[in-house]
């Protein structure tokens, strides 16, 4: 009898903290969407501070917020183990990026890879960005280490500017690799027009928070800005596979 108690108190307790979670989320819900209807909410669960809520936004981008919604915050959480500082905001958001580049199918990338890859890596690119030219120069050493190079497109200066138009270009090319072989040699690419990922690409890079290129994303989500030696690169991607 006194198990049946037990039981049924902690079922109780159970359906309660299904309900407070449930109120919280659209108390949340309710408060964010009020200053910005459109926001792209994916997630909302308990964080590991007792009383705080995670609000994980399309993306990656983590908020905080008490259960009843009238406070939010906006900023890292760190939690203190074993003598160390460990950033759970950083690791949350890394890992929503991976799940979110992982999510883009290669075929809508231009992918230069060697024939045993090892590791990968993704590039948010522009072909007027001289460091991104400068990065492509690096490519064959990427491949001799091991690394696949899986490009994105990412035009700095809006989808209607040179750079926008040379990456619609390259991504309808019939030899994508070539055109962008050319284009990150400063030639002329023959203009040719697709129904392209590239516009696609590019709002996606906003949304993970890419605002320069090159912009490297490592396997495990961890964003890199701007330009990287092969061989610190190559280091990087191996330790992220």
């Amino acid at each position: 009898m006194r198990v049946i108690r037990l039981f049924a108190a902690a079922t109780l307790g159970l359906l309660g903290s299904v309900a407070m979670a449930a109120d919280a989320d659209k108390a949340i819900r309710d408060a964010l969407q009020s200053i910005q209807p459109d926001m792209p909410i994916e997630a909302i669960s308990e964080s590991p501070m007792p009383g705080v809520y995670q609000v994980q936004i399309k993306g990656g981008r983590q908020l905080y917020a008490s259960a009843d919604g009238q406070f939010v915050i906006q900023g890292y959480m760190f939690q203190f183990k074993d003598g160390q500082a460990i950033n759970l905001t950083d690791e949350a958001q890394s890992r929503a990026v991976a799940q979110t580049i992982a999510a883009v199918p290669t075929s809508e990338m231009v992918v230069f890879a060697p024939k045993n890859p090892k590791a990968h890596i993704t590039v948010f690119t522009d072909t007027d960005c001289v460091y991104c030219q400068k990065l492509h120069s690096e490519v064959p050493e990427l491949n001799r280490l091991g690394v696949e190079v899986r490009y994105m497109a990412f035009p700095r200066q809006g989808l209607a500017s040179h750079g926008g138009t040379t990456l619609t270009s390259v991504w309808c090319a019939k030899d994508q690799q070539a055109a962008m072989n050319k284009a990150k040699t400063r030639q002329e690419v023959p203009a040719a027009t697709c129904d392209s990922p590239v516009a696609k690409q590019y709002e996606l890079g906003q949304m993970i928070g890419v605002q320069g290129t090159p912009a490297i994303v490592l396997a495990d989500g961890q964003i890199i800005p701007g330009y990287q030696p092969a061989p610190q690169l190559a280091e990087l991607a191996l330790q992220a596979k």
